[in-house]
C-alpha cells in the first residue's frame, strides 16, 4: 500500500509528540527539549494541499532572556496593591514617558549590577527598582535630608553599613558598595517584619517609627500590615510607587510606554588601582569621558582619586583591556595634584595666583565656600609644580575642621490662628517638610501636637592622618 509521503511526515510527528509529552516532565531543566513546529511545505500540495508537515526544532529552555526586563520580569514576587495610591503613580510615569527614558538611560550601568546582587540573596526583583523610587537612578542624587547616592542612604545609616564618607569621596555614591549596603539594610529589615511592604516602609520612614506603629495597632486590637498602620504620607505613598513602576515594566504597552531593552549582560567590571590617579587621566587611559567615568564612580569628591591602599574602580567592560594596557605604557605622572598647607595671612588669591589656578577652581576643589577664608595650616589640594618633592595627598582625608549637621526634634502645640504656612515661617522649615513630619495634617486643631526639626551646624575638629608614601 503507499502511504503518501505527507503522511509518513505527519505520523513521525505526532509520534514524537506523544514520546514527547510522556518524558519531558522528567528531563533535566538544562536539556534542550525538542519541540514540534507546524510548517507549510511543498512535497505535501500533491496528495494533501490542506496539511501541514512538521519539522524537529531544537529549543533550549534554560537558556537565559536576553532582555534584562525580562529577567526582572520573572523575578517579580510582592504581592499586588490596588489603591488609588498604585493608579497616581502609574498615571504620574505614564504620562512622563521622557522622565521614563531618562531614567532607563541611567540604570542601562548599573541595573544588571543590581539584578545580580538581588537574584544572589534571594529577593524579589521588584528590589532592584528600587533606586527608581529613591533617585530616579542619578547617582550623585541629594536629598533636603542629607540622602545620598541611587539608594539615598542617609549619613547616619550609611556609617552604619560599612559606607565611609570623608573630604575625599563618599562610599554612600559609590555603586558597588551602596548597593552592597542597602540590601544588607533591606534584609536585615526582612528578618525583623517579615514583610516586604513593610520592610520598604521601614526603608523610607525608619524602623523605629514602623515598629512603634504596629505597637499602636496591637495595643488597639487593630490589623498589624502596611495597609493598616498609620505612616505619614511620603511612606504611604512609598510602596504603592514601586508597585506601579513594577505593574508599567510588567507590561509597558499597556501605559503607553516604550521601553528600551537593556542586555542581559554586565555593563561595567571592577578594576582594582593602588595608585593615586587623576579623575581625567583615568578617564582618558579608559578611551571614555570623564562624565561616564563620573557616572561610574561618582563617590569621589575632588579630582584626584585617593586609593588609600587600594581602590576599586568601575569600567564598561569592553575599555578594561584598553585601561590596563594604556596605563602599563603611562610613563608620566597620575597625578596633577599636590597637598599645601596654608602659611600665617595667606588668602586664596595668593596661593590661587602661586599655583596658577582661578581662585574660584582652588575654592571648588578644596571644598571652601565662595566667601570662604583659608584658615592657618589648612591643606589645599593645589595643582603640580613639578616638583618631586609633592606632599602625599592622602593627608587629606578629612578637613582640619569639618562641618556635622545635627537635627533637633521639637514638639509645637497649635495655637490659635495658627496656620502650617506660620508655622513653617516661624521655625524656619517648609510646609512640605511639617507634612512630611506629620500625619493629619489638612486641617489643624488648637492644641494640636506637630513634631518640627531644626538642623543645625557643628564645628569638630578632626586629626590630621600621619603622613604616607609621597607623590613624585
Amino acid at each position: 500500500m503507499h502511504i503518501p509521503q505527507s503522511a509518513v511526515v505527519l505520523i513521525i510527528g505526532l509520534t514524537l509528540a506523544i514520546t514527547n509529552s510522556t518524558t519531558s516532565a522528567a528531563a533535566p531543566a538544562e536539556q534542550s527539549l525538542i519541540r514540534l513546529v507546524p510548517t507549510v511545505t511543498s512535497i505535501v500540495a500533491e496528495d494533501a494541499p490542506n496539511a501541514a508537515s512538521f519539522v524537529l526544532t531544537s529549543v533550549d529552555i534554560s537558556a537565559p532572556p536576553t532582555d534584562l526586563w525580562e529577567r526582572i520580569r520573572n523575578g517579580f514576587a510582592m504581592a499586588e496593591l490596588n489603591s488609588k495610591e498604585v493608579r497616581s503613580s502609574e498615571n504620574f510615569y505614564a504620562g512622563r514617558p521622557e522622565y521614563m527614558s531618562r531614567i532607563v538611560e541611567r540604570s542601562k550601568r548599573y541595573l544588571f549590577h543590581i539584578v545580580e546582587e538581588v537574584e544572589r540573596r534571594g529577593m524579589p526583583t521588584e528590589i532592584a527598582l528600587l533606586p527608581i523610587i529613591e533617585s530616579a537612578f542619578n547617582p550623585t542624587a541629594y536629598s533636603r535630608s542629607h540622602a545620598s547616592g541611587i539608594w539615598q542612604f542617609i549619613p547616619s545609616t550609611g556609617k552604619n553599613y560599612g559606607l565611609q564618607q570623608n573630604w575625599w569621596h563618599d562610599d554612600r555614591r559609590d555603586i558597588v558598595a551602596a548597593t552592597s549596603a542597602a540590601l544588607d539594610y533591606l534584609q536585615n529589615l526582612h528578618r525583623i517584619f517579615g514583610d516586604w511592604e513593610l520592610v520598604l516602609a521601614s526603608y523610607n520612614w525608619g524602623e523605629g517609627a514602623v515598629g512603634r506603629s504596629l505597637a499602636r495597632n496591637r495595643n488597639s486590637g487593630l490589623p498589624m500590615d502596611f495597609r493598616s498602620i498609620r505612616m505619614p504620607p511620603e511612606t504611604q505613598n512609598y510602596v504603592p510607587k514601586l508597585i506601579a513602576m513594577k505593574n508599567i515594566i510588567s507590561n509597558p504597552a499597556v501605559f503607553g510606554i516604550m521601553l528600551e531593552s537593556i542586555p542581559n549582560q554586565p555593563y561595567f567590571e571592577q578594576v582594582a588601582t593602588t595608585q593615586h590617579i587623576d579623575i581625567k587621566l583615568a578617564a582618558n587611559l579608559a578611551d571614555i569621558s570623564v562624565d561616564e567615568f563620573n557616572a561610574l564612580n561618582p563617590a569621589h569628591n575632588r579630582p584626584v582619586i585617593n586609593v588609600n591602599g587600594s581602590r576599586t574602580l568601575l569600567l564598561p567592560v569592553d575599555k578594561v583591556e584598553t585601561f590596563m594596557a594604556n596605563l602599563e605604557n603611562h610613563d608620566k605622572p597620575l597625578v596633577s595634584w599636590q597637598a599645601y598647607q596654608a602659611k600665617g595671612g595667606e588668602t586664596a588669591e595668593q596661593i590661587s595666583a602661586q599655583y596658577d589656578i582661578s581662585v574660584a577652581r582652588l575654592k571648588e576643589v578644596n571644598g571652601i565656600a565662595r566667601h570662604g577664608k583659608i584658615a592657618l595650616g589648612q591643606t589645599l589640594l593645589v595643582p603640580l609644580n613639578g616638583s618631586s618633592n609633592g606632599v602625599d595627598i592622602s593627608v587629606m582625608r578629612n578637613k582640619p575642621v569639618e562641618t556635622r549637621m545635627l537635627e533637633n526634634s521639637l514638639v509645637y502645640a497649635v495655637k490659635k490662628d495658627d496656620t502650617l504656612s506660620i508655622i513653617a515661617r516661624r521655625y524656619g522649615v517648609s510646609v512640605a517638610q511639617i507634612r512630611l513630619w506629620n500625619s493629619r495634617t489638612e486641617r489643624l486643631a488648637i492644641g494640636q501636637k506637630l513634631i518640627l526639626k531644626q538642623i543645625t551646624a557643628e564645628k569638630i575638629r578632626v586629626a590630621k592622618a600621619p603622613p604616607k608614601k609621597k607623590i613624585g
